[in-house]
């Protein structure tokens, strides 16, 4: 039964968070003598603050990939003052695994690796994750509400024995104190209608850490992949990537540093927000052909699972003993029914029409489609041109960029305003146009169309530059 509670509303949206969570925890192919696996921990690192300024770290732009000793969501909110606010502020805490060999005196030193009969573990860092909570009124946040974050070092013992019961050596995990801060608060947005902007601050409050400390002593007091979630009870969020026209100049007002928002939960939904260190779409979705995480979601599980099968024995074995984690992705994979990875290899979600070159849908009715008697039996490759806004559009015509807000790449809303060359006009098998195009200003241009990486915008998304606006004939 759906309950009324905010906190209930962020659960839905966890599957996603995880994803986020432990993007770049460990990497195919999941070996600690992988150069990749060297350097970790690359989105959502909230560092000392006294070691961000000694390492000059003072970006402030929205990718999570930066270190910063803080981030910053703001968001937009319709609610009345009664409705209640769930913030949850999610983040890895570092824990160094160290395997130890028993000496001869019966005291322990750090090895590298240690082995005891078919077991092998490597010292390697490993991480746990941690949850805190703030709830309250919007009433309430008008004059903010603030959390301190203290969480405890640790150490873990784990003894290893031989085949005969002997000791011969220990795993030890030791985790160190972590100190940070959270700060919600709401204030009215300027827009025709009542609107809040809802602003999450967190912070890295560490006091300990020397600020010429190399990065991996830092990391035993940073937070890892932080990120929120914000949940909301008799109100909405608004999409800032695709807000009400009332609102998009509140949405433009928004500052977000070193962490993104966008909408979460079930599509439709308006009562959950994600606040990514990673820029996604509104309400992003695990694929249900997913059997569980590999890591990096940047990648397709069908290319990861064929790449671990191809692992070797003694491959697969040093995975194993890198990380828990690792062995898990491994054993999953080894064991995994070919029914499973039939099914990675692709889906369809939904089936339209395809219509024959040169027909367009005039709204009137079904069209033919291309396999019906009499259709093109072949749909060129590539049109010459295209008409946009009165002017016909060609290789080298100039356009100005104006990116959709959804169904597109996230990444081009930075291209926002920007102007580019048409370098091709191609024409999609379903008699789509789009325009193959190289921004202005890119360094790289010359180098794209070498190689043909071209950045690929429908012609609703461009504007003919004035030069260009000439009569189609």
């Amino acid at each position: 039964m759906p309950t009324d509670r905010p906190g209930s509303r962020i659960e839905s949206a966890e599957a996603v968070a995880d994803a986020i969570l432990y993007e770049g925890y460990l990497l195919y192919p999941y070996r600690r003598s992988s150069g990749k696996n060297r350097v970790r921990w690359q989105f959502g690192v909230l560092v000392p603050p006294a070691w961000a300024q000694a390492q000059g770290l003072v970006d402030t732009g929205v990718a999570g990939s930066a270190e910063s000793p803080w981030q910053q969501t703001e968001c937009l909110l319709e609610a009345a003052d009664s409705a209640t606010v769930h913030v949850r502020l999610r983040f890895l805490h570092l824990q160094r695994k160290v395997a130890e060999a028993r000496t001869a005196g019966g005291g322990y030193r750090p090895v590298d690796r240690i082995e005891v009969s078919d077991r092998t573990e490597f010292s390697f860092d490993e991480a746990v994750p941690r949850e805190y909570d703030v709830e309250a009124p919007i009433g309430d946040l008008r004059t903010g509400r603030h959390l301190e974050i203290r969480v405890p070092g640790g150490e873990d013992v784990e003894p290893l024995v031989d085949d005969r019961g002997v000791p011969v050596g220990r795993v030890v995990r030791r985790r160190w104190p972590l100190s940070a801060s959270v700060t919600v608060s709401a204030a009215p947005a300027e827009a025709p209608f009542r609107l809040l902007r809802l602003r999450i601050r967190v912070e890295n409050t560490d006091e300990t850490v020397p600020p010429d400390s190399p990065r991996d002593e830092a990391l035993r007091c940073c937070l890892l992949a932080a990120h929120t979630l914000a949940g909301v009870s008799r109100g909405r969020f608004l999409s800032l990537l695709d807000p009400p026209q009332w609102a998009a100049g509140a949405a433009r007002g928004c500052r977000n540093v070193h962490t993104f928002p966008v909408l979460a939960g079930e599509p439709g939904t308006v009562d959950v927000l994600l606040s990514s260190p990673i820029i996604l779409y509104d309400h992003p979705q695990i694929a249900p052909e997913s059997p569980g995480d590999l890591h990096d979601a940047t990648e397709i599980d069908e290319i990861l699972s064929l790449r671990t099968l191809t692992l070797s024995d003694a491959e697969k074995r040093e995975a194993r003993a890198t990380d828990p984690r690792a062995a898990a992705i491994v054993d999953r994979v080894d064991t995994m029914p070919p029914e499973m990875l039939e099914r990675l290899h692709g889906a369809i979600r939904s089936l339209a029409p395809v219509r024959r070159s040169g027909e367009t849908d005039t709204g009137t009715g079904p069209q033919r489609p291309w396999w019906e008697p009499g259709a093109d039996a072949q749909i060129p490759p590539e049109a010459e041109t295209v008409l946009v806004a009165g002017a016909r559009l060609a290789r080298g015509s100039r356009v100005r960029l104006r990116p959709r807000r959804r169904g597109t790449d996230a990444h081009d809303m930075f291209l926002d305003g920007r102007t580019a060359r048409v370098e091709q006009v191609l024409l999609d098998v379903d008699g789509t146009r789009f325009l193959a195009v190289t921004v202005d200003d890119d360094p790289g241009a010359e180098l794209h169309q070498w190689y043909g990486r071209l950045r690929h915008f429908r012609p609703e998304e461009v504007e003919p530059l004035p030069g260009e606006m000439r009569t189609a004939r």
